[in-house]
C-alpha cells in the first residue's frame, strides 16, 4: 500500500522563502518513495511524501517549524492510494 503524508504550514506575512527553506532542509529519519516540496499563495508551503506501509504505520513526518516563522500550527493529513486512472 502507498500511504500519502501533507504536511502544510503558513509563514508569518513575507517569511514564505525562509518556510520554504526551512522546509527543504529538513531531513527525515527514513527515505521515502517520493517528496515533493510546493509553494502556494499567502506565504503557505506544502510537503508530500509517499511510503510504502499501511495506512496506520508509525512514519516520519516534518517537526514543527519555529513559531517566529509560522503565523498558525502545522496542518497534517494521511491518505493511502487507491490506485491510478
Amino acid at each position: 500500500m502507498t500511504v500519502a503524508l501533507m504536511w502544510e504550514a503558513r509563514a508569518v506575512e513575507g517569511r514564505g522563502a525562509d518556510l520554504l527553506a526551512w522546509a527543504r532542509k529538513q531531513d527525515l529519519p527514513g527515505r521515502p518513495l517520493r517528496r515533493e516540496t510546493l509553494r502556494g499563495s499567502q506565504d503557505r508551503v506544502l510537503v508530500i511524501t509517499w511510503w510504502d506501509a499501511a495506512y496506520d504505520a508509525e512514519l516520519p513526518e516534518l517537526p514543527e517549524p519555529d513559531g517566529e516563522l509560522v503565523s498558525r500550527a502545522v496542518h497534517r493529513w494521511r491518505f493511502e492510494s487507491v490506485g491510478d486512472f
